[in-house]
C-alpha cells in the first residue's frame, strides 16, 4: 500500500467529555461520533503540559517540555518531526493553529496558513493572521477583549459571548472553510500531511447565536464545588483562582461563586462551539472524499488540553486535574484499523507523533521519549504506559513553583518544587479528584513511590536526551 495521507485535526482546549460516542449523550457530535465508531479511541490519553505551546511542542517533537525547553506559551519553538515527513516525500500543510514561536516558523511545512488564538493580548497582539486579514478585507472589526470590555455585563459572563458577526467569519468556521477550500482548489498531491488546527473551543466561548440556542436550555452537567475540595487545594491554586478574577485572560473574568445560570451559559456556549467544530470536521471529511483522498487516508482527531469550566472552582487550564490532562485521541482509517476499538491503557499525547512517523514509513529517533501507539491500533498486545507525566512552571497566569504530575491507573500525585504541600488522589475511590490525600498516613508508601518515580523520570530523561535541543529552538 502506498504511503497514506495523514490528516491531523487538533482543537484547542477541548475536554474529553465532549463527544457523544465516548459516552456523553448531552453532546451533538455526529461527525466525531463517526470517527469514534469507525475508528480507534485512546480513552486514557494525557498531555505533557497544561498549556498550549508546551503540549504541542511535545507532540511535534516527541519529548517532554523540560527536554524541549518549551515550558511556557511564547517560548521559542521552530523545529518538529514534520521536517522528517517532508523528507520522506510528504507534502505538508498547516491550516489553522499550531502555536509555534515565531507564529509563521516553517516547522517543516511546505505551506502554512496560520490562525492563532482568538484573543491575542499578551503574545503577538498586533500580529495579523489569516483570519484577521479575512475580517479586515470584509471591513469587519473582530470581536475581542477591547470590545467585550465595553459591555455592561462583561464581568458577569465568564467569557461567554455570542459571535454576532457573519457565521462564516467565526474562527472555527473560517479554519474549516479554509481547509475545505485548500482541498478543493489545489492539485491533488499524495502523500499529504494536513494539519488542521481549530482555535476553539478555547475562550472566549463564542458560538454563533444559532449554535448557542441548541444548548442554552439543555440539561448539562454543572459543577458543584465542595468546601472540602477547595480546602484541600495547594496554596498556588487558591492564588490562581483569585488571579483569574482580577486579570481577564482570554476575555474571561472568573467568578469564585458563579450562579447556576452563569454556569449553564458557560457550559452551553462551550458545548455549542464543540458542535460547530464537529460540523466543520464533517465538511473536511466530505472534501477529502470528493477530492479522492479519503480511501487512503488516516484521520486523527484530538485536542491539546481540557478546560475546568468551573470544576474544582477553576476556569481554563493551568492545573493537573484529569479534566485538563485527559484529551480525546481518535484514529480513523477503516480497513486499516479495527472499527469501534476503545483503548483503556495510559498513553501520552505526544505518543501520536512517532505513531504518525511509523504510519508514514519514517523511523522515529531512537531516543524519542514518545512511544508509538501502532501496536494498539493494529489490535496487537499492548500494555500502554505504567505512568504518565505532565509539568508546568510559573508563567503569566500560574504563579506557583514548578508543578509536576505523575499518574498511574489508580493514583495521581502533583508535586510542587521545594514545598511540603502537594496533591495525591486515589482515582479509583475518587475519580472526581475532590479529596486530597497528600497528608493521609495510609498512603505514605504510595506517595514515596510516586515521588521516586518523578525523580527517576527526570534523571533518566536528562541522561537520554543530553544536549539534544541546544540547537533546535
Amino acid at each position: 500500500m502506498t504511503q497514506p495521507n495523514i490528516i491531523l485535526i487538533i482543537t484547542d482546549q477541548q475536554r474529553y467529555d465532549t463527544i457523544n460516542a465516548l459516552g456523553f449523550p448531552y453532546m451533538d457530535s455526529p461527525n466525531l461520533d463517526r470517527l469514534v465508531n469507525e475508528g480507534v479511541s485512546f480513552d486514557n490519553c494525557h498531555i505533557t503540559a497544561p498549556s498550549c505551546a508546551p503540549a504541542r511542542a511535545s507532540l511535534f517533537t516527541g519529548y517532554y517540555p523540560h527536554v524541549t525547553g518549551i515550558m511556557r506559551n511564547g517560548d521559542r519553538w521552530r523545529r518538529s518531526w514534520v521536517e522528517d515527513l517532508a523528507g520522506a516525500g510528504y507534502h505538508c500543510v498547516n491550516i489553522g493553529k499550531m502555536h509555534s514561536k515565531p507564529f509563521e516558523t516553517p516547522l517543516g511545512f511546505h505551506e502554512r496558513y496560520v490562525v492563532e488564538n482568538k484573543d491575542r493580548y499578551l503574545q503577538g497582539r498586533e500580529y495579523m493572521d489569516q483570519w484577521d486579514k479575512a475580517l479586515e478585507a470584509r471591513g469587519l472589526v473582530k470581536q475581542q477583549r477591547v470590545l467585550y470590555r465595553q459591555r455592561e455585563d462583561y464581568r458577569e459572563r465568564m467569557g461567554a459571548f455570542s459571535w454576532d458577526l457573519p457565521p462564516e467569519t467565526h474562527s472555527d468556521n473560517f479554519v474549516g472553510g479554509l481547509a475545505c477550500s485548500w482541498l478543493r482548489n489545489r492539485p491533488k498531491t499524495q502523500p499529504l500531511f494536513l494539519q488542521v488546527g481549530f482555535p476553539g473551543p478555547h475562550p472566549p466561548y463564542d458560538p454563533t447565536p444559532e449554535a448557542a440556542a441548541e444548548y442554552i436550555d439543555r440539561d448539562l452537567p454543572l459543577p458543584r464545588v465542595t468546601e472540602s475540595d477547595l480546602d484541600g487545594q495547594p496554596p498556588p491554586f487558591a492564588q490562581l483562582r483569585q488571579h483569574n478574577t482580577e486579570v481577564d485572560h482570554d476575555s474571561i473574568v472568573h467568578l469564585l461563586e458563579p450562579s447556576r445560570l452563569q454556569l449553564q451559559r458557560l457550559r452551553a456556549y462551550y458545548a455549542a462551539n464543540v458542535s460547530m467544530i464537529d460540523k466543520q470536521v464533517g465538511s473536511i471529511m466530505d472534501a477529502l472524499e470528493a477530492q479522492g483522498y479519503l480511501d487512503n487516508s488516516i484521520v486523527i482527531f484530538t485536542s491539546d488540553h481540557g478546560d475546568c469550566l468551573g470544576d474544582h472552582g477553576h476556569i481554563q487550564k493551568w492545573t493537573m486535574y484529569d479534566i485538563i490532562t485527559r484529551v480525546p485521541a481518535v484514529f480513523w482509517a477503516p480497513g486499516r484499523f479495527p472499527a469501534g476499538q476503545r483503548v483503556a491503557e495510559l498513553c501520552q499525547w505526544m505518543d501520536i507523533g512517532p505513531t504518525i512517523l511509523e504510519l508514514a514509513g519514517v523511523e522515529p529517533a531512537a531516543n524519542m521519549q514518545a512511544r508509538s501507539l501502532l501496536p494498539a491500533l493494529k489490535g496487537e498486545p499492548w500494555g500502554g504506559r505504567d505512568l504518565v507525566f505532565a509539568e508546568h512552571p510559573a508563567d503569566t497566569v500560574y504563579g506557583g513553583p514548578l508543578m509536576t504530575m505523575v499518574r498511574s491507573e489508580r493514583y495521581k500525585l502533583v508535586h510542587f518544587l521545594g514545598q511540603d504541600y502537594g496533591q495525591l488522589f486515589d482515582l479509583e475511590a475518587d475519580p472526581g479528584e475532590e479529596e486530597n490525600l497528600w497528608d493521609a498516613p495510609a498512603l505514605d508508601s504510595v506517595k514515596r513511590e510516586l515521588i521516586l518515580a518523578l525523580l527517576n523520570w527526570r534523571i533518566e530523561s536528562t541522561e537520554h536526551t543530553r544536549d539534544l535541543f541546544q540547537d533546535h529552538r
